[in-house]
Order: structure tokens, then sequence, then C-alpha cells
């Protein structure tokens, strides 16, 4: 019988043929054998038994074994499974490497570890609650005639047009709607999916890794009255509340105050007090003019109704149309103004001012 091998050395087959009770090698495109004795026809023979056992050597530890090989046992008692880190990711909102390391910690428990995860969101969260919080979005929601804007917080601009923050702002502005009042604190205890809103807001910064805060929320109407909203580029939002109308209308007349930004409703709106210190100043201005008096208090008078009108919401020429005024436009619309609310992301917040080239020179002085 005739075996096959593979010479390792050169890339050739191998031959081996038994005959005349001798072993003879025979390569298809090699030399024949000499059958002298000769030392170094000695040498080549001893070379190729060599390669032979080789050889064999080696087809017999690369050959397929009949028995199959047992496989390793997993190092750990519990294999976490990937619709299980799947179902953690989406109940809590952290990372992946996050959620299989707390399931391995509980065994694949996914409410034991969604607990924990909570748990060092909150650590998270109380860390960096210190941090200033000055960016962010202002969302809105109505419930009957009710309608709210809530302010929520965070540290950049960046985070602000994320998706999950902007759902959060979104979930805080709808519960807000359901409540009465304007208390932050209540807002915060209230029910989202099963998680009071501060539980949501502190997964979110252990998910984010800024502090995120709800900051205020504003309320107009009830079911006697008529409001709408309108929100600009997510930072600035006003409401407006009127009597009669529709709500679209509001709408239109609160784009007009997020452009206008007028400091007053209606003139009756304005403080006896600050009416009294125009008063005062516009008094000043003209006591020089060497004008009789009874000459100055008309002038007084004028200056002061021009300030009232550029000043009350009411008396300003409508900037969609430019052709009256917006209690002109509430007249025709058989509406009649009650107030309206105007707030913007971050305002009355100090926020921190980085110097870079002060800190340049100050690294440079400490060389």
């Amino acid at each position: 019988p005739s075996t096959f091998a593979f010479d390792l050395a050169r890339p050739r087959t191998i031959v081996l043929r038994r005959h005349s009770s001798r072993t003879n090698l025979v390569a298809r495109d090699a030399r024949t054998i000499s059958r002298n004795s000769h030392p170094q026809h000695r040498t080549k023979k001893m070379k190729v038994a060599a390669a032979l056992a080789l050889s064999a050597a080696m087809a017999t530890a690369f050959a397929p074994s009949a028995v199959p090989l047992a496989r390793r046992s997993p190092t750990s008692l519990f294999a976490v499974t990937t619709a299980q880190i799947k179902e953690l990711r989406e109940a809590t909102g952290a990372g992946m490497m996050d959620c299989k390391k707390v399931l391995t910690e509980f065994d694949g428990d996914v409410e034991a570890a969604a607990e924990e995860l909570r748990k060092k969101g909150l650590a998270k969260a109380d860390k960096k609650a210190s941090r200033i919080a000055a960016e962010g979005k202002i969302a809105t929601a109505k419930v009957g005639g009710r309608s709210v804007l809530v302010e929520v917080n965070c540290e950049t601009d960046f985070v602000a047009k994320d998706d999950s923050f902007s759902k959060f702002a979104d979930q805080a502005a709808a519960a807000a709607a359901g409540l009465e009042g304007e208390d932050v604190e209540s807002l915060m205890a209230s029910s989202v999916d099963g998680s009071s809103l501060e539980d949501v807001r502190a997964g979110l910064v252990s998910k984010i890794g800024e502090n995120i805060q709800v900051r205020r929320v504003a309320a107009r109407g009830n079911d006697d009255t008529v409001t709408g909203a309108y929100v600009h580029m997510q930072r600035i939002g006003v409401l407006v509340e009127i009597e009669g109308g529709t709500p679209e209308l509001c709408t239109d007349v609160a784009m007009h105050v997020a452009a206008m930004n007028p400091p007053y409703a209606t003139k009756e709106d304005v403080p006896a007090e600050d009416v009294e210190k125009e008063r005062e100043f516009l008094t000043a201005q003209v006591a020089d003019s060497g004008k009789p008096e009874d000459i100055i208090k008309k002038m007084v008078e004028g200056r002061l109704n021009k300030f009232l009108s550029e000043n009350c919401l009411v008396s300003q020429q409508y900037v969609k149309t430019n052709d009256r005024t917006v209690g002109k436009l509430l007249e025709e619309n058989g509406a009649k103004m009650i107030g309206f609310t105007r707030i913007e992301v971050g305002e009355g917040i100090e926020k921190k001012q980085d110097d870079f080239a002060a800190e340049v020179a100050a690294m440079a002085g400490g060389n």
C-alpha cells in the first residue's frame, strides 16, 4: 500500500512503495536515488527518513479526532443575554457596558439592576447639582383652557438639542399642565410613566452627564378664558390670555410679544410708581426750556402717553402686518386682552465667563 505526505522543506509529493523488502523513495520531480553504499548516500537516506517521520507525526497531530472536544465552561456562573441588556437600557437609558456590569452583579435580575442604576444615577445627580445650568429648553403644553410653559436647564446648548433632553422637557410640560399652580416641587413629585419626574430627571443626569434642572413653571388660563402659546427656537416662550377670540389669535399675539418684548400688556398694568417716576424724569428734561408751566405740563403728559404706548402691548403696532395696533387686532376679533407671560432660557442666571487669555497669562507667569 502507498501513503502520501508533504515535505515541509520542499513542496512536493513523496510516494512510499514497498518493493523487494526494501523501501525506495521516489520523488515525482526528483532524481533516482543511487543504490551504492557511499557515505553521502547514507546521509541522504537518514535525512529522508527523518523527513518521513516528521511528516507522519504532523499528519497524526493534525488529523481530526473521532472524540469531540469538550467546550470550556464560562468563568461566570451567569451569562447575561443581549435581550436583558436591551431591556435594561430601554428602562433606564444607561450605557450598554454599565447595564451588562450591573446585570452580571445581580445574576440577570433586571428589576434589581434597574434599582441599582437608579441609585447610582441619584448619586451622580447630587454631585452635578452645584454646576451652573444656564442653557436648556422651554416646552409648552395645554389642558383645557390652561396653558403652561416649563423651563428646563442644562449646562451646554449641545445637550439642549439632545432628543432625550427634549423628551424630558416635554414630559415636564405635560405633567405641569395637569397640575394646579406653578410650584416646581409639586411638579417634580408628580408621576411620569410609573416614576416620579425627579427620578426621571436623575436618570437623565446619569445618562447624559450634565446638571439638569427644572427651573420654573409659568401658567395662564382656565375654562372661562382663551389661551395660546408660542415658543421661539426653544429659548423664548410666551403665553397669552384673552377674553373671547381663538387660540390661534393668542398664538399670533404671542409671536408679537416674543419679538417686541413689551414690559406691560395694557396701561392699567403699569405700576403707579413707575408712571410717576417717568413723569418726574420727563419734567426734569423740559424744566429749563423757559416755557410756561401749563405748556410744560402738556409736553410732559404727551411724552408720557408716548412712553406708555411704546411699552404697552395693546398700543404697539402689530409686527405681522404693521397696519394696526394689537389692541385694534383684538377688537376686530371680538377679544379683549387679559395678560401675557414671557420667559427666556437662562435669564437671571449668572454664567461663568472663561477668560482664556488670562489663564494663559497666569500659566506663563507661573513658569
